[in-house]
């Protein structure tokens, strides 16, 4: 075993955030991505000649990119350019109802005045400041530590702040939440949508999830050049520190010896002897044996009934008309339940779906920008994770097309295609992308207030194999899967230290710097 190497499977944001600190720290890191280049789900697809991104579109907790690249030497604003957006998006639910939410709180506050009156104004402003405190609580005890159970929680909230722990509001669901602030109720399914941020239902779905609209006022995040820009400079940073990647390969099974990862296996045969490995993928693939049979003990199986949202998406170029689309634009259906009882009841595309659309020519910064001939579009329904089923129906997935650009047509938008500019992608494609996943974009969905504790942590049951990405602690988006990278990371190197003489106090940001070296001599 080369006893100063990790290997991580997978470039994803949890991959690339663990290979940019581990090699920072002077570790030796090679990364296994079998696409060919960084990002994982966060992918661009041509159309028409053009890169469209098509995976996640909307940035926020820019803080979290900036603290990786500067914890590792680098600064992340010399490799990437971004902006905040003023819009944070523009909701319709016909032609003549709609409403922007604004990053400034005073706009926003006299939108939803103008759009359901004084009292929903005033509830919004209450709104937002319990989003804040709930954010607040739980950034340092949940977010950026390690996954806690509830115990643990409530210490490091501190038992004596019970009312902070009682505004959680874990036991009721965001919709039922919902009720009870706002009286119009399009205002409720707005703000219900944050539960898809975690491929979720809000009528499932804790009400410790409205913090997510704090998090948005926070900065939703326009980076130039699309979101690729992020991937390629978390590459670049991490190569410059040492790592290497290789693309276009997989791994057809981790090795194990004495009960601990001690390696991984190519598609080729080749075999990677390392003291660490990352598993930077959806979690199942390793309960299902997907990494061989010997790793299957590592992480308890994910039930199907536990998966999260997966999705039915179309990256196109169009000619736009009539509705005046920002960057992030929603276009709610009439029955939201309806829509979540689709997919989690009836385990089918929903019938009268809600749709997203992020116009990526449309700056959102200013005024919107006059509509071009053509322009890059990524459309998006929420579909169940059902892509491992054999027995899917492809006229479902065609009348709910049909189902979508109608509505579009309600609201005012109308859309057409360049012919051989469009690219669909079903969540039984999404299954065959990321194995095991069954389609599911979030990993496990979080449905009831037990699901914020059963998210696997960095470490697993074997030693010497760990976990990071959207499907691990803290939870699906980009920022978050930053961070299950960062705790992989400091796993990893606490773990080494503790059978080595690596030195854990030579620390800078919470991640081992180069002053603190490893003797070869004292690892397995």
């Amino acid at each position: 075993m080369n006893s100063r190497r990790v290997v991580i499977i997978g470039a994803g944001m949890g991959g690339l955030a663990s290979a940019l600190l581990l090699a920072r720290a002077g570790l030796e890191v090679r990364v296994i991505e079998a696409a060919a280049g960084p990002g994982g789900k966060m992918r661009q697809l041509m159309a028409g000649g053009l890169p469209i991104d098509s995976g996640p579109t909307v940035l926020t907790m820019c803080w979290v990119f900036e603290e990786l690249a500067r914890d590792a030497g680098f600064s992340l604003h010399e490799l990437i350019t971004c902006e905040p957006s003023a819009i944070l998006a523009r909701h319709a639910w016909s032609d003549q109802a709609r409403l922007d939410l604004f990053a400034d709180l005073e706009h926003s506050v006299e939108a939803i005045k103008l759009f359901s009156g004084v009292k929903d104004a005033e509830a919004y402003r209450q709104f937002a400041r319990r989003a804040g405190a709930i954010y607040a609580t739980l950034k340092d005890s949940y977010i950026k530590a390690p996954r806690p159970n509830l115990l643990e929680l409530m210490q490091r909230i501190g038992l004596w702040r019970l009312r902070e722990l009682a505004g959680l509001s874990p036991y009721k669901t965001l919709a039922t939440s919902l009720e009870g602030i706002f009286i119009h109720p399009r205002l409720r399914q707005l703000f219900a949508r944050y539960a898809t941020y975690c491929g979720s239902s809000p009528y499932a779905a804790p009400a410790t999830l409205m913090l997510i609209a704090h998090v948005e006022r926070e900065g939703v995040w326009l980076v130039q050049g699309g979101m690729q820009t992020l991937a390629h400079a978390l590459e670049q940073m991490a190569q410059q520190a040492g790592a290497e990647f290789h693309y276009g390969r997989s791994v057809r099974r981790i090795c194990i010896e004495t009960g601990r990862a001690n390696g991984v296996e190519l598609d080729n045969g080749e075999i990677i002897p390392a003291s660490a490995i990352i598993m930077n993928g959806d979690v199942s693939a390793l309960a299902e044996g997907l990494l061989g049979d010997e790793i299957k003990k590592a992480i308890s199986p994910l039930p199907i009934k536990d998966r999260s949202l997966s999705a039915l998406t179309c990256s196109m170029q169009a000619k736009v008309g009539g509705f005046p689309l920002v960057h992030h634009n929603v276009f709610f259906c009439d029955d939201y339940r309806s829509e979540f009882d689709d997919i989690f009841k009836q385990d089918r595309v929903p019938q009268t779906p809600s749709i997203y659309i992020c116009a990526q020519d449309r700056d959102g910064l200013h005024a919107p920008q006059p509509a071009k001939a053509n322009e890059r579009l990524f459309c998006l329904i929420n579909a169940p994770a059902n892509g491992d089923r054999k027995d899917l129906l492809t006229s479902d997935i065609h009348s709910c097309a049909e189902a979508m650009f109608h509505h579009l047509n309600r609201c005012g938008l109308e859309i057409t295609p360049l012919q051989g500019a469009c690219e669909v992608t079903t969540p039984q494609d999404f299954a065959r992308l990321f194995p095991a996943s069954g389609g599911a974009l979030y990993g496990r969905a979080q449905h009831g207030w037990r699901a914020s504790f059963a998210r696997p942590g960095a470490r697993t049951k074997i030693p010497g194999l760990y976990l990071a990405g959207g499907s691990a602690h803290p939870g699906p988006g980009l920022p978050m899967a930053a961070l299950s990278g960062r705790q992989a990371a400091h796993s990893v190197m606490m773990d080494l230290a503790s059978i080595g003489r690596f030195r854990p106090a030579a620390m800078s940001g919470g991640i081992l710097t180069r002053s603190a070296r490893i003797d070869s001599s004292d690892l397995p």
